[in-house]
């Protein structure tokens, strides 16, 4: 299994997919679900979705497909392209960055993010970090006509170059760990959900759009009208001397189930998990020997923060694995937390039956 979901990650890891421009990403997933003999529908925005059916509560089980990046805002006379951001792209990490610029299979131009030359660097902009919208794309053109003529114009989809590696004990680096890793732990469930004799309804989704302010997952939610709503995204690992005030979350320590998110900044949104779905997880993971790690967290934004809210409210909770280094170039996880959060889903689901109660006054 360990193999299994190494390769699948290693090979979405290595797709583009720009929130938006995810096709690339959802036919590679469509297809091992095709390998797996597993049925799936995309809709119009591009959410892909297989759906099991079964007894009992209807889950929704999800993980994004997309991946932050920017768009082609300007080009220069000179051939030098500009960007505009989208998604939380930290600016601290750009300079001399390789990017990929996603005109089509095939047809992709690598560049790299322009770094001043250090010899001309002046004392007080030694620490400075420029806004992106200062920074320039070189991608060895000469003119902006030449650029044009390579099929890249305003608005093409542009990319940390894509790139994935594997490290000591078990640990992946990489680009889109975010949430590539979650799509591979779900297509490691759709293989043992293809297999079970019994279950509750499970829609296994795809979705697109999350780094684009959670754009894609609300729309599929409001028409699968799921009881309860699994979402799978990073943890913050708080394992590095960085991160050490922030909570504790380590890597090779076992999936994370977030008590509290908020994100603030604008949104006022977040997840506070319904009490049936905490006890739930922290039953099943007992009980398996699984070890199962919790994260309380400002700053965090899922698309899980909408879908909760389709209905008359759906019963919900993220899980999800620990990652370093969120929303850079190289992003890591631990293949073993991987193995053990699909377990835990894979228990999880089980435990969810015909009768399974979603009143809160059985569990507070």
């Amino acid at each position: 299994m360990k193999d299994r979901i190494k390769r699948d990650l290693l090979d979405l890891m290595v797709i583009p997919g720009l929130s938006g421009h995810e096709d690339r990403v959802r036919r590679a997933i469509r297809r091992r679900l095709d390998e797996i003999g597993v049925a799936s529908t995309s809709d119009r925005l591009g959410n892909l979705v297989a759906h099991f059916p079964g007894e009992g509560p209807g889950v929704m089980l999800f993980t994004h497909m997309d991946q932050l990046g920017f768009v082609v805002r300007r080009i220069e006379a000179d051939g030098s392209i500009r960007l505009e951001r989208l998604g939380g792209v930290p600016e601290r990490a750009l300079a001399a960055q390789e990017v990929l610029l996603c005109v089509g299979e095939g047809r992709d131009v690598a560049g790299i993010i322009a770094n001043k030359s250090h010899h001309a660097t002046a004392p007080d902009e030694k620490y400075k970090v420029l806004p992106y919208a200062e920074l320039y794309v070189d991608a060895g053109f000469g003119s902006s006509t030449e650029v044009v003529a390579a099929g890249i114009d305003i608005g093409t989809p542009v990319v940390y170059a894509p790139h994935a590696l594997s490290l000591a004990n078990d640990r992946i680096a990489g680009t889109s760990i975010d949430d590539r890793a979650g799509c591979a732990v779900l297509l490691e469930i759709a293989r043992r959900l293809a297999a079970r004799k019994s279950g509750p309804p499970v829609h296994l989704t795809f979705t697109v759009q999350e780094e684009f302010n959670l754009r894609g997952a609300q729309p599929l939610a409001q028409q699968l009208q799921p009881d309860i709503a699994i979402q799978i995204d990073l943890m913050l690992a708080t394992d590095t001397p960085d991160m050490a005030a922030r909570g504790d979350m380590a890597l090779g320590q076992g999936p994370g189930m977030s008590l509290y998110s908020f994100h603030g900044r604008g949104t006022l949104n977040g997840v506070i998990p319904h009490p049936a779905l905490t006890d739930l997880f922290e039953r099943m993971a007992q009980a398996n020997g699984i070890p199962l790690q919790r994260s309380a967290q400002t700053g965090i934004l899922t698309d899980l923060s909408y879908v909760q809210l389709v209905g008359a409210g759906v019963a919900a909770i993220d899980l999800g694995f620990p990652m370093r280094y969120s929303h850079s170039a190289r992003e890591v996880c631990d293949l073993g937390d991987l193995v053990a959060l699909a377990d835990l889903l894979e228990a999880g689901l089980a435990g969810i039956g015909p009768n399974f109660s979603l009143d809160r006054d059985a569990y507070t």
